[in-house]
């Protein structure tokens, strides 16, 4: 009897034991599965990599801010919807993305953020983020962001070399008249402060410069931005820029023999003759930022201005084989006086506007979505009120070629 005790005793302890081991497995089972669900990040782009300009700049962001997050032992799933119009076909994009689990959907281009705000009010547990934009700041939803950068900062820079090159050209008689081209996608706000920061840096180096602009309605087309950096140049212009997606005004500038100042990415090696230098916003602190935030629990900005003393704002490397002599110092020498507010960009004392110190009636955007005065101080102050340009005021010295869009 005894010893028929004692056997139960074991049969139930082992049964004890794997029950409780059952318990265990099960439950390291379930911590495991947890662990491996990954946070999906959304991203809905204009284009595509293949542009080498603006999505390709944002893609190479967003990337390094994923790996710099799973090097850190975060779990991350990155969803893309690339060459998107700015259409209703972005609001499905961004559906498409909520509906496949991101918790965050960011969107890269200005013509998004209509269709994104009606997404954003259909998936209220879902982060959208615009960039560029201005609306998801003051809108009802809670879940909608906006960010941006004082790229008119980094504009003002580029212009800086391209002054001191106009000035060797000058210099060693190979032109009679410093005329800059630029080419630009729309006639809005983020285009004409850019080109208008850009203008001035010119002129604090080369006062005797002029611009001309040419608008081709379009963010990223090849054909039509060569067309239009051809006709800048058949106009006089020795120097070309843009505010446009592709390499094709470099190229156009490499192939006529003039120079050019380029954006979102090194366009040297397209043009290693002609281009001496880009500017850009460095988006990756702003990406690892915010979604860093949301796994941690913490509340991002509703709307986020990026500057150049915070590395937001960008210069890519500079062409030495052609800039001016004493580019790089001069560089140096302006951009710390940017960066401790010794210059402003958008000083009145340096433009005018119709023979006339510029007034905030005819220079801030009514378009803006958060208005103000932002002309006090002797300034124009750009991306203080809201991260989205809102400086619209036609600079004299500037030259619009054809017809606003």
């Amino acid at each position: 009897m005894k010893k028929t005790l004692t056997i139960l005793l074991v049969v139930c302890l082992v049964l004890t034991t794997l029950f409780v081991g059952c318990k265990k497995s099960d439950s390291a089972t379930k911590s495991a599965t947890e662990a491996k669900a990954a946070t999906k990040i959304g991203f809905v782009v204009i284009n595509d990599e293949s542009d080498q300009g603006y999505t390709w700049n944002f893609m190479n962001g967003m990337t390094a801010a994923v790996d710099k997050l799973k090097a850190e032992g975060y779990n991350l799933e990155l969803l893309v919807k690339r060459n998107t119009t700015e259409s209703s076909i972005a609001k499905d994009n961004n559906v498409e993305l909520a509906e496949e689990g991101c918790a965050i959907i960011f969107n890269n281009s200005y013509g998004f953020e209509p269709y994104m705000l009606e997404a954003a009010a259909e998936y209220p547990n879902v982060k959208f983020v615009g960039m560029t934009n201005c609306g998801g700041q003051v809108d009802e939803n809670p879940n909608t962001y906006n960010a941006f950068a004082s790229i008119y900062e980094g504009r003002y820079l580029a212009g800086v070399v391209a002054g001191m090159k106009l000035n060797q050209l000058l210099a060693e008689g190979k032109i009679k008249a410093p005329v800059v081209g630029y080419v630009g996608a729309y006639s809005f706000a983020e285009v004409i402060s850019g080109m208008s920061g850009y203008f001035l840096g010119i002129r604090s180096v080369c006062p005797q410069a002029t611009m001309k602009v040419y608008f081709v309605g379009t963010w990223g087309d090849a054909t039509l931005e060569e067309a239009a950096a051809k006709a800048l140049i058949d106009a006089g212009c020795v120097m070309i820029s843009q505010h446009s997606d592709t390499t094709s005004p470099a190229l156009a500038a490499q192939k006529a023999g003039v120079f050019h100042t380029g954006y979102n990415t090194d366009m040297t090696t397209a043009a290693p003759d002609a281009s001496i230098i880009s500017c850009r916003i460095n988006w990756e602190p702003y990406f690892y930022t915010f979604i860093k935030n949301y796994i941690d629990g913490k509340e991002n900005p509703a709307d986020y201005t990026g500057t150049i003393a915070d590395g937001a704002v960008a210069l890519t490397s500079l062409n030495e084989k052609i800039a001016a002599p004493g580019t790089s110092a001069k560089l140096a020498e302006v951009e710390a006086d940017i960066k401790s507010g010794k210059i402003k960009v958008f000083d009145l004392d340096n433009f005018t506007i119709g023979g006339k110190v510029g007034t905030n009636d005819v220079m801030y955007d009514g378009f803006a979505a958060v208005k103000g005065n932002a002309t006090y101080d002797g300034v124009f102050h750009e991306s203080e009120f809201q991260s989205a340009p809102y400086f619209v005021g036609q600079i004299d010295g500037i030259e619009w070629l054809n017809a606003a869009y």
